[in-house]
C-alpha cells in the first residue's frame, strides 16, 4: 500500500460537510496518502491527512468564478493542472468522489468517460510530460482565450467580440469550458483519450441519476450500476448536497447508499452537516410558506 499514488484535493476554505468527510476517509481507508489543499482555515478534517496551503501549488490572489453560479469551479481547473504538473505520483480526485477501491495506473493516465462525448476530470491523473497537460496550462494562462474546439459560428462571434475591444472571459462562457471540455478537447488531440477508463469506472452513477445515490428506494438500481471495473463514485458535490439540505434534518434515507457508506467509514453526519447555501435557505423558506399557506386553507 505505501507505494500508491498520493490523492490530491482542494477545498478552499470553511468546514466540511459529512460528503466531503465521506470522500476523504474513502481513499484513506484503502490506503492512498491524501493532501488537502486550502487557501484558509478549513474545519472537520479526518484524522491522517495532510494539509498544505494552496499557495505551494498556485499563488492567486483572486479566484476565477463563474459569473452566473459563483462557483470556484474553474479555480479548481486551473489548480488541478498545476498540482499535477508540479507533483510526482500523485493523482487528482475531487472531495466528492468516493473510493471503492485503489487507483493505480502504469502510465500515470487515470481518468474516464463520464459520457459518450466528455471525459471528466473529477478524478485525474496525468503523467508530468503530457502533451494534453501542457496544453491545459497553456491555455489556461489566457482568461479570454478562444476555445480551439469551438465550432466556426461560436468562433466567429468570439472573434468578433474580441475584435470590437470586448472579448468574452472565461467565467461568462458555459459551464465546463476549462473542465471537462478542455480536458476532453486535449486528450483527444493528443491521443491520450486512448487511456481513458470507461464510465463504469469512476462514474458509474449518471449525473441524471445522482439522486440514486441517496434514496432508499433506489438502492438496488445503484448496486446493480457499480461493477467489478468501478474504482470510484461520483456524488456530484454541490447539486446532491442541495438536495441532501432539503431532505428532513439534512440526512440521507436510511438504507440507501450514501446512508450504508457512512456508517461503513464511521462518519457522523449529525456533526458536519450540510451548510444551508442562501440557495437552499430560500427554497427551505418558500416550502414553509407553502406549508403554512396549506395549514391556513
Amino acid at each position: 500500500m505505501a507505494d500508491l499514488h498520493r490523492i490530491g484535493m482542494l477545498w478552499v476554505a470553511g468546514p466540511l460537510s459529512y460528503l466531503e468527510q465521506l470522500c476523504i476517509q474513502s481513499f484513506l481507508d484503502v490506503g492512498h496518502p491524501v493532501i488537502l489543499y486550502h487557501y484558509a482555515p478549513i474545519s472537520g478534517v479526518p484524522e491522517g491527512v495532510e494539509l498544505v496551503h494552496g499557495s505551494a501549488v498556485l499563488d492567486r490572489d483572486e479566484f476565477i468564478a463563474n459569473t452566473r453560479t459563483g462557483s470556484t469551479a474553474l479555480f479548481s481547473d486551473v489548480f488541478r493542472y498545476h498540482m499535477l504538473s508540479e507533483g510526482d505520483h500523485v493523482i487528482w480526485a475531487d472531495t466528492d468522489a468516493y473510493c471503492v477501491k485503489p487507483f493505480t495506473t502504469e502510465t500515470g493516465h487515470f481518468f474516464a468517460w463520464e459520457s459518450e462525448h466528455h471525459i471528466n476530470g473529477g478524478v485525474l491523473g496525468l503523467p508530468r510530460d503530457s502533451p494534453a497537460l501542457q496544453g491545459l496550462l497553456e491555455m489556461t494562462k489566457d482568461e479570454y482565450g478562444i476555445p480551439f474546439w469551438y465550432g466556426p459560428r461560436a468562433t466567429r462571434r468570439l472573434t468578433r467580440q474580441a475584435d470590437a475591444g470586448t472579448p468574452v472571459h472565461v467565467s461568462d462562457m458555459p459551464w465546463g469550458v476549462w473542465g471537462p471540455h478542455a480536458v476532453t478537447a486535449w486528450l483527444q488531440r493528443t491521443g491520450e483519450d486512448k487511456h481513458a477508463l470507461s464510465a463504469a469506472a469512476l462514474y458509474p452513477v449518471a449525473f441524471e441519476k445522482r439522486r440514486h445515490l441517496v434514496k432508499a428506494r433506489r438502492l438496488r438500481d445503484v448496486q446493480a450500476m457499480i461493477t467489478e471495473e468501478t474504482r470510484s463514485i461520483h456524488f456530484y458535490g454541490r447539486r446532491v448536497r442541495e438536495y441532501l439540505a432539503l431532505n428532513p434534518n439534512g440526512l440521507p434515507d436510511e438504507g440507501g447508499l450514501l446512508h450504508m457508506l457512512l456508517k461503513k467509514h464511521a462518519i457522523d453526519p449529525g456533526a458536519a452537516p450540510i451548510p444551508h447555501t442562501d440557495k437552499i435557505k430560500r427554497k427551505l423558506a418558500e416550502r414553509q410558506e407553502r406549508e403554512e399557506a396549506l395549514d391556513r386553507d
